[in-house]
């Protein structure tokens, strides 16, 4: 339940398709493309073909989830491996090294954690524009793209994240 004196977050719609590519921001399509072209013929890349060096400017946005196989309900275990300057200071903390549940981002954890089931569930990408109120009571709007990587392209290893704030 939202309080009374702050405004609902608006609904959203996560994207699954390349349509988002129309009209998200010139980073956002950046790092899809990389992503993409990076895979090849696969369902999805391999941690190391993600160079950062190849992706300077766009590295305080990413994160680097890693999926470390399954709790008692067949649901995914997130951990934070990597977690970009720009994601640090807009969550006020480094959640580096937590589980998701411990140190997420979002407008509850259910929420987070869907996103996450669905790109291992799916082995494939999802593009999430989200408005929400923080734990901390901070209003966020992001577009957040989530991609997945695999070391046998069977299985999510890692998802790769990118955030950017939407601009008004």
């Amino acid at each position: 339940m939202y309080d009374q004196r702050r405004p609902a977050p608006p609904k959203r719609r996560t994207i699954t398709d390349r349509s988002f590519l129309r009209t998200c921001p010139d980073g956002i399509a950046a790092i899809f493309r990389y992503w993409d072209g990076k895979r090849g013929q696969r369902a999805m890349p391999r941690r190391r073909d993600i160079d950062p060096l190849d992706i300077p400017g766009h590295l305080p946005g990413v994160l680097i989830i890693d999926v470390e196989g399954e709790d008692d309900r067949g649901r995914g275990i997130y951990r934070y491996r990597l977690v970009g300057t720009g994601k640090v200071e807009a969550r006020g903390g480094d959640p580096t090294g937590s589980t998701v549940e411990e140190g997420f981002c979002g407008p509850n954890l259910e929420d987070v954690l869907a996103c996450y089931e669905m790109v291992r569930q799916r082995r494939s990408f999802l593009y999430d524009p989200v408005a929400y109120w923080t734990r901390d009571g901070r209003w966020r709007d992001d577009l957040t793209l989530f991609l997945p990587l695999s070391e046998d392209d069977r299985t999510v290893s890692q998802i790769f994240v990118y955030t950017e704030p939407r601009t008004p």
